[in-house]
């Protein structure tokens, strides 16, 4: 016969069930809500803990309300960039629909310099901050005090010595190991430096794992930088060597990077900006947007985007990602671009970092070889970056993985590229990887080991969490 106290926590397990399955659901992707109904069924308690410690994916309501009050300021940004609105003809829609999504129009008029090679993007970023006149404004996931990182520091030191402007916000969860030595080392230069969405109770929680995963790097106005690379040695983990590809922008597109800049300064620190954006001339014939996405707004932007255009392809999409965690909507339109005649190539690493992560998206390659995807393991780096190219007609990089957090959680730029010249740049890019790549053969990876399949299988079942 049970006891009270066996009685108690039998009738507050079955409170907290009964209570998931009324609260759990809203507002949730039904592969979100199943995991956490799964979660909290079989372990109600520490299910619960969880839930109220990460489970809302929204921000509290003063966060909402200082995004809001950004709204003119992005409106005025947004109103200055269609003075080089593009001409884009037939990928008018995209872009419509990509400033429904972020606010931000695609201009004419700019230069744009793509660099995957590591060690050139950090020889180029001190360089245009050692010719800075008027600010330096980085937003970055990681920014370590290692040796790159000092080597950043030393140049917002020596601009900050010539009366620069000098601030840098960096994401404390993905800087965790670096975050007490980055603060010291960039206050000692001189350096304005804040934490984006630390944890806090003041005011209202945020969660652990909603980040600000943006990597926005703005000198004077004019050079912006775009992409998956962070402020950290390449090899940082043990026996991994990342691999990135970032974007050097010049023309008016970098008027909305400084804007989303800007505007997470201020969400952080409550100021409103000062001073409206001065959007720079035309420096050349490419045709971008940059796309922000995340919590603070209405719509999954690049998600959204992205499973409008695999469904728009007509001839490929190639798939450039990391971490590669879709949801249903993105499997189907994958399976019926591929039923469409379309070739899709999906490239993730070979090079494992996050075992568990590694675990869930391989057990989305049995049904995607089945429905013709092809998968792509790139050899001996870690291959970090994250881009798309859709045809012909649009190539995407940016911070983004295809990953539900990318989708759902993390604070995301993406810059869209429209002209042929910046797209053919970017398809070259994605063939190397390609040949550098391994091919997954369906009938080889069948035949991995039951053990494989039990642990994928686990994994997925909390793919919506990871």
């Amino acid at each position: 016969m049970l006891n009270h106290v066996d009685a108690f926590w039998y009738a507050a397990e079955w409170i907290i069930r009964i209570g998931a399955l009324l609260v759990v659901p809203l507002r949730r992707m039904p592969s979100a809500a199943r995991a956490w109904l799964l979660l909290i069924f079989f372990l109600p308690v520490p299910g619960l803990l969880l839930f109220v410690l990460i489970g809302s994916p929204r921000f509290p309501a003063w966060r909402r309300a200082r995004f809001r009050s950004l709204a003119p300021f992005f409106q005025a940004t947004a109103t200055a960039l269609r003075v080089h609105a593009a001409d884009l003809a037939e990928q008018t829609p995209i872009a419509d629909l990509a400033t429904r999504l972020g606010g931000m129009p695609a201009t004419a008029g700019n230069t744009v310099e793509l660099i995957d090679a590591y060690d050139a993007v950090i020889d180029r970023l001190v360089a245009d901050i050692d010719g800075a006149e008027r600010f330096v404004h980085l937003l970055v996931y990681i920014f370590a005090d290692d040796s790159v990182g000092q080597r950043v520091a030393a140049a917002l030191g020596r601009a900050t010595e010539r009366g620069v402007e000098t601030r840098v916000m960096f994401d404390p969860i993905g800087s965790h190991r670096w975050r007490h030595g980055t603060l010291r080392l960039l206050r000692e230069q001189g350096v304005h430096a804040r934490e984006a969405l630390p944890w806090r109770w003041v005011h209202g929680r945020l969660r652990r794992d909603m980040r600000n995963h943006r990597k926005l790097l703005v000198i004077d106005g004019c050079i912006g930088y775009a992409g998956s690379q962070n402020l950290v040695a390449k090899d940082f983990r043990p026996g991994v060597v990342n691999e990135e590809l970032v974007a050097r922008v010049t023309g008016p597109v970098v008027g909305a990077m400084e804007a989303i800049v800007r505007g997470d300064w201020s969400l952080e620190t409550g100021e409103l900006p000062t001073a409206p954006i001065t959007v720079p001339e035309p420096t050349g014939a490419a045709r971008a947007q940059l796309l922000p996405s995340g919590a603070d707004y209405r719509l999954e932007g690049f998600e959204s985007l992205l499973v409008w255009q695999v469904h728009q392809a007509r001839d490929s999409v190639v798939m450039v990602t990391p971490y590669f965690i879709p949801d249903e909507d993105l499997l189907g339109a994958l399976r019926t671009a591929v039923a469409r005649g379309v070739k899709v190539h999906i490239v993730v690493s070979k090079v494992v970092d996050q075992r568990l992560v590694n675990l869930s998206q391989s057990s989305y390659f049995d049904d995607l070889l089945e429905a013709g995807v092809q998968i792509h393991l790139y050899r001996g780096y870690l291959l970090h970056a994250k881009n798309v190219g859709i045809d012909d007609r649009l190539a995407i990089l940016g911070s983004s993985n295809v990953d539900l957090r990318s989708f759902q959680l993390n604070q995301e730029a993406s810059l869209l590229l429209y002209d042929a010249t910046s797209i053919a740049q970017v398809t070259a890019i994605q063939r190397g990887y390609v040949a550098a790549s391994d091919t997954v053969n369906r009938d080889e990876w069948r035949r991995r080991s039951v053990l494989r399949r039990l642990a994928e299988n686990i994994a997925r079942l909390f793919s919506s969490l990871l």
